[in-house]
């Protein structure tokens, strides 16, 4: 199967940088390679002239015997929907590394024929636990699991979680070699990591770079806001997807699983499942076959400086609650929209992606202690997890929005439209000029509070624009969303 791609802006290109490897920073520098006495397996110590700098330099070629036997290749056979399902132009279908051969081939099929994939996976058990992408196995009708001695086996799909792309194969087999697994959470921005896979079908292929980033949720992933991937900038292309990315000491870290591409092929952009999360998901397949979540039932927003200012904040972190869902455990808890959630039992939430990630490493049932900011005071509120189904935990609601100055022109809603609106209170939004209209307000708009306080007639309204200091946060209502809007104030 593919690696899952994200096609950007080709713009994205001007950005790259170009990756140096180690023989051009060994000769830039004029140093010799010498394996040192006491250096981790994959780490080689470069010596310098006298007066000149040490040059660490990584040697893979131990990790890589040591652990490639784990990695495996995994070939996919689906089952196509309709006679065109497979692609007019191909007979091996659109997730095959043969596709781009058959560009233009004038080849239709005629009846159901079976879509090829393919993707990579390693061993987490001697008798045959092996960890991958979901989209690798997902919708499979055979899954065949290859070794590096070409030895192949018929793989059974123990679970699939589509929500962080994680899945399990057994194999029936025995003493096979595994990989170590290490501990994501003290992964290094700038520490090199190895990976292995099968890109384009070429097995046991091993490609270097750095962690260039942790903690991204990436955008229009949609399903996969609860997954704080690694950034790295290791070579990955399609085929590596579900293979391990280890770190200096020869440990599994992450599963190799997006790319960001304008091509579809690598661009120095890869993003790898922490290990951790990864096993905390694959623990729970293993034991039941389905993953449970926690839940608080509340739509969140990323806090910007004019937010913060508005909020009293002294920096711009933490999670704006802007909805709280009807009889979940948030309301439950009493959390209110325009409160900031600064952490969860006493983790730092620095950015608004930490918090659906945190509640949903939980079990439901669980009680967690929020420390939120209300009414530019601190406080703390325990919550007890619901189980997460169908709906989101916490899904990213909106994008920072620009500042301005503030000019609108508001009237009192009538008891009719408060009901259409499913609101108490509040102002719709007639005119719109300058600064407001600059940070997106929209005559139709319903103002529905100012700097977390409800407002229900224009006099609340100035009273609470007077009080501001430099911002103004207004929770605004369009149709069935609702997002806050800073708005300077000068």
């Amino acid at each position: 199967m593919s690696m899952r791609t994200v096609i950007r802006n080709p713009l994205i290109a001007a950005a790259l940088g170009i990756l140096i490897g180690a023989a051009p920073l060994a000769a830039l520098y004029g140093v010799r390679s010498a394996r040192a006495a006491n250096t981790p397996p994959a780490a080689v110590t470069s010596s310098a002239p006298r007066g000149g700098v040490a040059v660490v330099l990584p040697d893979f070629a131990t990790l890589v015997k040591q652990y490639g036997p784990a990695v495996v290749s995994i070939h996919v056979i689906e089952k196509s929907t309709d006679s065109g399902a497979s692609s007019p132009s191909t007979p091996f279908g659109p997730n095959s590394p043969f596709a781009p051969f058959f560009h233009n081939f004038p080849f239709t099929p005629q009846q159901q024929t079976p879509i090829m994939g393919e993707g990579s996976g390693f061993i987490i058990r001697s008798d045959g636990l092996i960890l991958t992408n979901a989209h690798v196995v997902a919708g499979a009708s055979k899954v065949t699991v290859q070794l590096r001695n070409r030895r192949e086996y018929r793989g059974k799909v123990i679970g699939i979680d589509k929500i962080s792309d994680v899945a399990v194969v057994k194999i029936d087999a025995s003493n096979l070699p595994t990989v170590n697994i290490g501990n994501s959470d003290r992964l290094e921005v700038g520490q090199w990591v190895l990976a292995i896979g099968a890109p384009f079908g070429f097995d046991n292929t091993a490609t270097a770079g750095i962690v260039s980033a942790k903690g991204r949720v990436l955008p229009n992933s949609n399903k996969f806001d609860y997954v704080p991937f690694i950034q790295t900038d290791v070579p990955i292309n399609p085929g590596n997807s579900g293979g391990p990315l280890f770190n200096m000491q020869g440990q599994v870290v992450g599963i190799n699983s997006e790319i960001y591409s304008r091509s579809g092929g690598y661009m120095g952009l890869s993003f790898s499942i922490p290990i951790n999360v990864a096993m905390h998901v694959a623990n729970q397949l293993i034991a039941t076959g389905q993953v449970h979540r926690g839940e608080l039932g509340i739509l969140i927003e990323r806090l910007n400086q004019g937010l913060a200012d508005s909020f009293g904040l002294s920096a711009p972190e933490g999670a704006l609650v802007t909805s709280v869902e009807p009889g979940s455990p948030a309301q439950a808890a009493g959390i209110q929209p325009g409160d900031v959630i600064l952490a969860l039992n006493g983790h730092k939430i620095e950015n608004m992606s930490d918090l659906p990630v945190q509640v949903a490493s939980l079990m439901p049932g669980t009680k967690v202690n929020l420390t939120i900011w209300r009414n530019h005071a601190e406080r703390h509120v325990i919550a007890t997890l619901g189980t997460m189904g169908n709906k989101t935990l916490a899904a990213v609601n909106g994008t920072d929005q620009p500042g301005g100055r503030l000019g609108l022109v508001v009237r009192p809603l009538s008891p009719d439209e408060q009901q259409q609106a499913s609101t108490h209170g509040g102002l719709l939004v007639q005119g719109v000029r300058g600064p407001a209209q600059d940070a997106g307000i929209q005559p139709g708009d319903i103002i529905l509070s100012a700097n977390g306080q409800k407002v229900s007639t224009p006099g609340q309204l100035r009273a609470a624009v007077a009080k501001s200091k430099g911002h103004v946060a207004l929770l605004i209502q369009r149709g069935d969303t609702r997002i806050f809007v800073p708005v300077e104030v000068q």
